[in-house]
């Protein structure tokens, strides 16, 4: 590790399948611990009522997305539904630079990029108590037709299968609990799972 990396904070990547409830840990554990930065992803897609620029996301064109992609300013991007994600690197570099942890809540294919561009992030893994309970989660929100909640579901199972690539796994069973172990890991990034 170079010597100034020895000084920044920590950055941690919160990842899991969709419906375990990433958001809400890692909006507890913001309510827990304020100080910590939940970084602002940019998208391509329009933005929905309510969301706010820089807060809920940054909005880019397609050809700026593209150009933050081709120099190298995006720490980690994927495409979904149409529209491509992605987590922009100069604002996370420079709130680590200034002692602020980072979170950031990504896809599993997400986190894969960043463990090859900042090795010395901790990859967490929230995970269900179960399958069925995952199941039964995606079905409960009642957002998605049928051949979009099989989508999911399918996606959700792959994304489990890729636990052992993350440095902990924490199982959320209650979410004060996990958002206090995901606190937790910001003390001690690289100890042995939780």
């Amino acid at each position: 590790m170079s010597p100034e990396l020895d000084h920044i904070a920590p950055l941690i990547v919160v990842s899991g399948p969709s419906g375990v409830g990433k958001s809400t840990v890692v909006a507890r554990a913001l309510e827990l611990n304020p100080q910590m930065w939940l970084s602002v992803s940019a998208t391509t897609r329009a933005p929905r009522t309510g969301e706010r620029e820089g807060a809920s996301y940054f909005f880019v064109s397609d050809l700026e997305f593209t150009r933050m992609v081709e120099t190298g300013n995006m720490l980690e991007w994927a495409q979904y539904a149409g529209n491509r994600y992605g987590t922009p690197s100069e604002p996370v570099q420079a709130s680590r630079q200034t002692g602020v942890p980072v979170i950031l809540e990504i896809e599993v294919q997400g986190a894969r990029q960043v463990r090859e561009r900042a090795p010395q992030a901790t990859l967490v893994f929230i995970a269900p108590p179960s399958v069925a309970e995952l199941d039964a989660r995606l079905r409960g929100r009642g957002t998605e037709d049928e051949e979009t909640l099989a989508t999911r579901l399918e996606i959700a199972h792959k994304e489990m299968a890729a636990i052992s690539e993350f440095d902990h796994v924490l199982v959320n069973s209650d979410v004060t609990h996990t958002a206090q172990a995901l606190l937790d890991l910001f003390n001690n990034p690289r100890n042995e799972d939780s």
